[in-house]
Order: structure tokens, then sequence, then C-alpha cells
């Protein structure tokens, strides 16, 4: 069980994708506690302000230090802890597997989604614990970042997945890449499954999963090995 809180300005972006397959019956069961906090309702101004002109001039707004803090507050006294806060940012250290099962251990995660031209660095000062970028380029939002952090940390948690073998052989897990797959027919368009996945023979084909996973990383991602 791991508690998720992500808090943003588009709260609506996140149902979709995380009430649907995997996470979305994790949630019913009871795997996974996701839920989305609209920062701009904790905004004090009549207008629902949650932005404005940066110190120093510069195109773009910065969001207000006031909304993210008391939106964060309340987070904290929702789950009665503070949660781990993470601030999606392309000045984040970059998201890998590694990563994300260092963050997999954390019972309770919020997750920041800056916009605009980012957030006051004073909100970075006070309680961010963590900066993540998902690549070296940049978005709109930390929303498209958050429902990949939230993807790739969920699928280890306990009970997601049907066994943990089902994300302890895949790509990056153990640092390199994943062996290739294949399924019925045998043969398709005179290409043949390699023999030995259907010998029946569990330590050769255990072998030829390891090796394979070898050649795949040298062939795709040499900087792996």
């Amino acid at each position: 069980m791991i508690n998720i809180d992500v808090m943003t300005l588009f709260p609506e972006i996140f149902e979709t994708v995380l009430s649907t397959s995997i996470i979305g019956r994790a949630r019913k069961r009871g795997f996974l506690d996701i839920k989305m906090h609209q920062i701009r309702d904790y905004a004090k101004d009549k207008h629902k302000r949650v932005d404005d002109e940066p110190y120093g001039g510069g195109k773009g707004m910065v969001m207000k230090t006031q909304p993210i803090y008391d939106c964060f507050k309340e987070v904290c006294k929702l789950r009665g802890t503070k949660p781990k806060l993470i601030y999606m940012s392309p000045k984040g250290r970059r998201l890998n597997q590694q990563v994300a099962k260092s963050l997999v251990l954390d019972p309770n995660i919020c997750i920041l989604c800056g916009h605009y031209e980012g957030i006051d660095e004073r909100i970075i000062g006070s309680i961010v614990d963590d900066q993540i970028s998902i690549g070296d380029y940049v978005l709109t939002g930390g929303e498209l970042p958050a429902l990949v952090l939230i993807d790739v940390i969920s699928r280890m948690v306990p009970g997601v997945l049907s066994d943990n073998v089902c994300f302890q052989e895949e790509s990056h897990y153990d640092g390199k890449l994943e062996y290739p797959q294949y399924t019925r027919p045998f043969e398709w368009m005179g290409m043949k499954v390699p023999s030995v996945l259907i010998s029946g023979h569990h330590k050769n084909i255990d072998e030829w999963k390891k090796r394979q996973s070898i050649l795949e990383t040298e062939k795709y991602r040499k900087d792996l090995l």
C-alpha cells in the first residue's frame, strides 16, 4: 500500500489515466491510494490567482508560494504525516528504474506539478524534498511527468501486478534491457520463434533469456553495460 498525492492546477488530467487498466484496478483493490489536489482552491484572493510576474523581469508567470504551501499543509493534515514532496522539474535528477525502486519504499509521496515558468524558489527551499526530471526537454507543465512517475512507482507496489517477476524481468530493472518476446503463431511470414522457447527445458530457457538480455543491451543501449 502506498499513498500518492498530486498537487496540480489540472487534476482532471489524472483521473482518466489513473482510473483505467492496471492502476485503476489497483486503486479499487486498495493497493494504491491516489488523490489529486487543486492548488487553485487554496488561493486567497477573489480571482483565485496562483501566479504572478517574476521579479527581475522576463517572459511568463511564476506560481506563487502561498497556494502551494497551504495545499501541501492540507495534504499533510489529510495523511497525518509529512509525505515526501517531489517537484517535477527539468532541473531534477533523471528518472530511471533505480530512482523508482528507491521511491517505492516511501509509503507517502506527494508530487508537485509546476506550470508556466515554474514555481517560486522559496517553495523548493522550504518544503520540497526531491526534484525529478523525465528527460532533458521542457513540457508545458508537470502533469505528464507526474503521470509517468506514478506509473513507474505503482507497478512495483506489492499486489499491483500479479507477481513481482512481472516487473523484475523487464528492461532497466537490473540495469539491462529485456530479452525479446514472442507469442503465437510459431511461424509468421517465414520467421519462427526460437526453438529453445518451446523446448520445455527451463534451465536452457533461463540461460537464453539472460544471454538475449545482454545482447539486446549491447545492440540498443551500450551505455548501460
